[in-house]
């Protein structure tokens, strides 16, 4: 396991990390024999590890979880732990950091997200950047089962990328992991959403002010009202409610029998 503190809040875990430890443990990952899973939490991936058991435990066994929201920093602080915003990270802030290092190390990455053209317009902005970064990618909108994914997956493991980075969204992206991760040839699974679609300006995130201030959502939720409204403004408010009841229990302490 990697040496970063560990944070539980309503039994998920997370790491205490920045986004350059969490950029040097993934391409260190890559260059080893063994497959190295990365999960992130925000308060969507929260709710989910309360409603979906197998959800929990892909976050729970993963090799290294970091933080991608600033309300979990936030329910962090509320149940005693010592989190700075520096152990918030958001993908587009970084991906091309990451691209530097995997050229650098002489990594290679395969980028599998998007809608059809958006992996070929961030492979394009990435190998400006890092042109001799050993990149290739395929969009994600394919049948997650059968022979397209088989397809898919043959193309991967003929790029045998070090790492493999997933952005279908949660929690299809994980439950896709965890499905086919034995089949896969690749050392790093990184799952990372909706990642090329902000690094690309495909979907607007918003003002930096705002996105550094955690408030990245209320741009979505603007822009996108009708899709995303039960995602943030009953999301949100039932995250809260469980770090309240989790805090009460706690408060009232075991509760013994006189059997």
């Amino acid at each position: 396991m990697p040496p970063f503190e560990e944070v539980t809040i309503l039994k998920t875990r997370f790491h205490k990390l920045t986004a350059c430890q969490l950029i040097s443990y993934v391409v260190e990952s890559a260059k080893t024999q063994k497959k190295t899973v990365v999960g992130n939490v925000n308060i969507r991936a929260m709710n989910f590890a309360c409603e979906l058991p197998w959800y929990r435990n892909f976050l729970n066994k993963a090799d290294v979880v970091f933080c991608d929201g600033f309300g979990v920093l936030l329910a962090a602080k509320f149940f005693g732990y010592s989190v700075e915003p520096t152990h918030r990270m958001t993908c587009p802030d970084y991906i091309e950091s990451l691209a530097l290092a995997c050229e650098r190390n002489n990594v290679s990455l395969f980028l599998l997200a998007g809608k059809p053209g958006v992996v070929n317009k961030a492979i394009s902005q990435l190998t400006a950047i890092a042109p001799n970064l050993k990149v290739e990618g395929h969009h994600g909108y394919f049948d997650k089962s059968g022979r397209d994914n088989d397809i898919l997956i043959e193309k991967i493991n003929e790029f045998k990328p070090g790492i493999l980075y997933v952005g279908f969204g949660m929690p299809i992206q994980e439950r896709w992991i965890a499905d086919n991760m034995d089949r896969i040839d690749t050392k790093v699974f990184l799952p990372l959403g909706a990642c090329l679609d902000f690094y690309t300006n495909t979907v607007y995130r918003g003002p930096q002010w705002l996105t550094d201030s955690g408030f990245e959502w209320l741009t979505r939720f603007v822009t996108e009202p009708r899709r995303l409204w039960k995602r943030y403004l009953v999301g949100n408010s039932l995250f809260f409610y469980r770090l309240l009841r989790q805090k009460f229990i706690d408060l009232l302490g075991p509760v013994t029998s006189n059997q």
